[in-house]
């Protein structure tokens, strides 16, 4: 980026990508299992995992739906999108493809489930998109979401809003990370969006790492969203950013452990 007043929330470059099971997947792994069972995924389903990544929550489904099942693997992010496709290159009932959450290409009463894992909160209007996904889940089908809570609980999405705290163009971005930390919002948004038989969880886990330079290295090296847009910042900015998480992560020189915490939502079409 050549202009940081100019500077918004981008989709996953090639970089950011290809850096990120490096950097996130030992996280994002941990809490798929709470998402496949809020979404009911069962054994011979049609699954779209939209926002899909490296396919990490897809992959968990192909294992559940087995050979009778279908799964559609979606992604806005072309970079990510050739991700999941090496990560589910061997699966015959796999397809991964380009889509946009908000504006779906498939037919109305297509999928029995859709999933979200860590996706949603990154829709310009999470709404709309899940308006989306109960418009193409079957009459009785499920789609089920996972979302940050609080900053000082996430892994690394509360770098989005150190770096808003010197970019004031990035703020209304960064604080929607954050959007559906409230139960009764991310409710009220499913109940908006058509969904009936809600179901909301919470779960946590703490992450080790030997030392806070050990956990920022997937920042520093432009993986995820955090990491691109952390390394589009000038120098200067980027050394403030980064002792600011260092504080706020209550590094004292040795190891350290980052809390995560995660809520899953869930709905039915009628």
């Amino acid at each position: 980026m050549s202009d940081v007043s100019d500077m918004k929330m981008k989709q996953y470059g090639s970089a950011a990508a290809a850096g990120y099971d490096q950097g996130f997947a030992h996280v994002s792994s941990y809490f798929i299992p709470f998402l496949i069972r809020a979404g009911r995924v069962a054994a011979g389903q049609t699954v779209l995992d939209i926002a899909t990544g490296t396919g990490l929550a897809a992959e968990a489904a192909l294992a559940i739906i087995g050979r009778d099942g279908r799964l559609t693997a979606a992604d806005v992010s072309p970079d990510m999108v050739e991700q999941a496709k090496g990560r589910l290159a061997n699966a015959s009932n796999a397809t991964v493809v380009i889509e946009d959450g908000q504006a779906l290409s498939f037919r109305s009463d297509t999928f029995d489930t859709v999933l979200c894992s860590l996706g949603l909160m990154f829709f310009p209007d999470p709404l709309r998109g899940l308006s989306e996904f109960h418009r193409v889940l079957k009459g009785g089908g499920r789609a089920a979401v996972s979302v940050n809570t609080v900053p000082e609980r996430s892994y690394n999405t509360r770098v989005h809003l150190a770096i808003a705290r010197h970019v004031p163009s990035y703020v209304s971005s960064a604080d929607r990370l954050f959007s559906f930390g409230d139960e009764r919002r991310l409710r009220a948004l499913f109940e908006q969006a058509g969904f009936a038989d809600l179901e909301v969880t919470i779960h946590s886990q703490r992450f080790p790492h030997a030392s806070f330079e050990v956990y920022f290295e997937h920042i520093e090296r432009g993986w995820g969203s955090a990491g691109e847009a952390f390394v589009a910042l000038p120098e200067e900015t980027r050394r403030v950013v980064r002792e600011e998480i260092r504080r706020e992560v209550g590094n004292e020189g040795g190891p350290i452990e980052i809390e995560v915490e995660i809520m899953f939502g869930s709905g039915r079409k009628s």
